[in-house]
């Protein structure tokens, strides 16, 4: 009887990609039916097809050329689909390193509104001017503990990402969220309080994440589950987390994660560069709002 079951089991276990075997999928091409993962899909005027059915090279009669090999959200397949992951990890690693050997650059690098706090003449932040610390301190890290969970959350989630929705879109997705969780930040925070860290980004690649799982119809528990442990982290108290810059990032993953795997295709670059357009507008004027407030 157990062996019987563990038959049934193996029958309906979800089928490998036929590129990448390690892989689970529940998407087939809709020419040869063979399992596609979310790199190998090209999206098709209907359903998907493996990048040979999307090239022509199974005898359908398309020439070679006639569709490129694309993600599901319309980015170009690459043969590296991790090269700008690494990259995001490498920045991060190298800026540590940076101010662990110079330790006055931190100070110069991470988010703060204004200081001195009034009455005084403020002489850096934000307010200041200092724009640039909207972007500084979303490669900033202090702890190992802080960097490495970081980096580990990025790994995770950004290869897979990276590799879901193509180069140039998984990186507006990380930059826009990091910006936005910067932002709300610098509007909620003390504005005399220091924030650090990618973060913000890491919980926009969540929420993008959670939208590209629900898309494809995976399942949604694993996804979630680890989201809401980090909430709870973020809000436990004496944990001394930006819960704002979390939040932001994540509403803004969660936004541009949408419109980059509903965009239609007929205007989907418009749709998708479009949205995060405006979610930049919006992180322009809290931060030009937040400034006017300080000085």
């Amino acid at each position: 009887m157990e062996h019987a079951a563990g038959s049934s089991q193996e029958a309906q276990r979800v089928p490998g990609c036929y590129r990448h075997p390690d892989r689970e999928t529940g998407i087939r091409c809709t020419r040869c039916e063979r399992p596609i993962c979310p790199e190998c899909m090209v999206d098709a005027s209907v359903g998907f097809q493996c990048p040979e059915c999307a090239r022509g090279d199974s005898g359908t009669g398309h020439a070679p050329a006639a569709s490129r090999p694309r993600t599901v959200a319309g980015g170009t397949v690459t043969a590296d689909p991790r090269l700008c992951t690494k990259i995001l990890i490498g920045l991060n690693v190298a800026v540590f390193i940076a101010v662990h050997v110079r330790p006055s650059l931190l100070h110069d690098l991470t988010l703060i509104g204004v200081w001195p706090p009034a009455p005084f003449k403020p002489t850096m932040g934000v307010a200041d001017g200092e724009w640039y610390r909207l972007v500084t301190s979303m490669f900033t890290h202090q702890e190992i503990w802080h960097i490495g969970f970081n980096m580990l959350s990025l790994w995770w989630l950004g290869g897979p990402l990276e590799a879901a929705l193509g180069r140039a879109r998984y990186l507006t997705v990380y930059f826009v969220s990091g910006l936005a969780g910067s932002a709300l930040a610098y509007l909620l925070a003390p504005p005399n309080t220091e924030t650090l860290g990618a973060s913000g980004a890491i919980f926009g690649l969540f929420g993008a994440t959670a939208v590209l799982m629900r898309r494809l119809n995976y399942d949604m528990r694993p996804i979630v589950a680890l989201l809401v442990i980090n909430l709870i982290f973020t809000f436990s108290p004496g944990m001394n987390i930006s819960w704002q810059a979390h939040i932001g990032g994540l509403v803004a993953g969660v936004v541009t994660g949408y419109a980059m795997v509903h965009a239609p295709r007929e205007r989907r670059a418009l749709v998708q560069y479009g949205t995060s357009a405006l979610v930049l507008a919006v992180v322009v004027v809290v931060a030009l709002l937040r400034t006017a407030q300080l000085t």
